[in-house]
C-alpha cells in the first residue's frame, strides 16, 4: 500500500527541515577561477610541445580553443569581466619564456604562424567544472590572400558603403568578441636577437594598420625614442619626434600619451573620445591632469572602436 504524502511533504516544509536524498546530492559548485583558467592554458601549451616536438625541433600549438560549461562561462564574465584579455597576455609571457628555456638549451623554436589565436567559448553538454581543449599549429603560410567584400556605415556620413577590403587591413582588428583574441607572434628574446641587432633601439616600437583610403593595407610604424610621446590625429600641427601622427579621422587631436616608467614598465592616459586597451576601457581624462593605467608589452590599445595600435619591444 502506497504510503500517503504527509502534510509537511504536501506544503514542501519536510525539505527545509528533513533534507531529502535530493536535496542531499545538490553540490556547492566552485567559482572558475582566473588562476585556474591561466594554469589550464599554460599546462595545453606543456602538453602540445611535448606531443608535437621531434628531433631537435620545439613545435608547439599556436591556436588554443579552451571550451568551459555554459553557466561557469558567464558567471566568470558577469563577475569578472576584462580578465580573458589580462589572462591571455600573462599566458604568452609565459610561454615566450618556457621557449627561451629550450632556445637556450639549444633546441631548434620556429614558430609556425606569425600570431596566436586564444578562443575561450563554453558548450552546453559540458558540467559544472568541465574543462575541454583543441589545439592548432594555424600555418598561415599556405592560405590564399584574398580581398574581402565589406559594407559598413562611417560615423561621419551614416550612409552605407561597401568595398573591397585587403585581408591585411583586418590585423588591425584584433579582439572581435569576449573570449576571441589575437596576439603578434613577437618573442622578448631568442630568434628576435638578432633582428633586434640590427634595428634602431628605442623604448618600445607602435604599430598600426589604418582603414582609411589612402592608407589601405600600408602598416605605420613608430619608434619610442622619448620617455614620453603623444599619439595625436590628422589635424595635429606639432612636428616633434615625441608626437606619433596617426593621420585618420578615427584618432583624436591627441588622443592619448604613453610614458616610459623605467625597467622596461610603461603606462598610457586617454585624452580621446574612446580608448580600450586589452578590451578594458581607459578613463578619459585632460592633458594636464592625465590619469596614467599600466601598459604591458604586446598589448592592444583600441582608439575610438576603429584604430588598432599594438606595443612591442623595439
Amino acid at each position: 500500500m502506497a504510503e500517503k504524502p504527509t502534510f509537511w511533504k504536501k506544503t514542501g516544509l519536510q525539505d527545509l527541515f528533513l533534507p531529502s536524498e535530493k536535496t542531499q546530492k545538490k553540490q556547492i559548485y566552485r567559482s572558475l577561477t582566473p588562476d585556474e583558467v591561466y594554469k589550464y592554458i599554460l599546462d595545453k601549451f606543456k602538453e602540445s610541445i611535448a606531443e608535437l616536438s621531434f628531433a631537435n625541433r620545439i613545435v608547439f600549438y599556436h591556436e588554443y580553443i579552451i571550451c568551459f560549461n555554459d553557466e561557469d562561462y558567464k558567471e566568470f564574465l558577469a563577475h569578472k569581466q576584462g580578465l580573458f584579455g589580462i589572462i591571455v597576455h600573462e599566458s604568452v609571457n609565459q610561454f615566450y619564456q618556457l621557449l627561451d628555456e629550450y632556445r637556450k638549451a639549444g633546441k631548434t623554436v620556429e614558430p609556425s604562424s606569425s600570431k596566436w589565436v586564444f578562443r575561450l567559448v563554453s558548450h552546453p553538454d559540458y558540467e559544472r567544472g568541465d574543462k575541454g581543449f583543441i589545439g592548432k599549429l594555424l600555418p598561415g603560410t599556405n592560405q590564399k590572400a584574398e580581398n574581402l567584400r565589406v559594407t559598413f556605415i562611417p560615423r561621419q556620413t551614416g550612409v552605407a558603403e561597401t568595398l573591397d577590403v585587403n585581408q591585411e587591413i583586418l590585423n588591425g582588428f584584433t579582439y572581435y568578441s569576449e573570449g576571441y583574441y589575437e596576439i603578434p607572434y613577437a618573442p622578448d628574446s631568442g630568434s628576435s636577437k638578432q633582428a633586434d641587432q640590427t634595428r634602431q633601439k628605442g623604448y618600445a616600437r607602435l604599430e598600426t594598420i589604418m582603414p582609411d583610403e589612402n592608407f589601405r593595407g600600408k602598416k605605420l610604424e613608430y619608434l619610442m625614442n622619448s620617455e614620453q610621446i603623444t599619439v595625436s590625429g590628422k589635424d595635429e600641427s606639432r612636428k616633434e619626434p615625441s608626437v606619433f601622427i596617426v593621420p585618420s579621422d578615427w584618432v583624436n587631436t591627441p588622443h592619448l600619451s604613453i610614458r616610459h616608467q623605467g625597467e622596461g614598465k610603461f603606462q598610457l592616459a586617454s585624452f580621446g573620445e574612446k580608448t580600450i586597451v586589452n578590451e578594458i576601457e581607459v578613463p578619459r581624462s585632460e592633458e594636464d591632469a592625465p590619469e596614467w593605467v599600466d601598459l604591458p608589452f604586446n598589448s592592444r590599445i583600441l582608439l575610438n572602436g576603429i584604430i588598432g595600435i599594438n606595443i612591442f619591444k623595439p
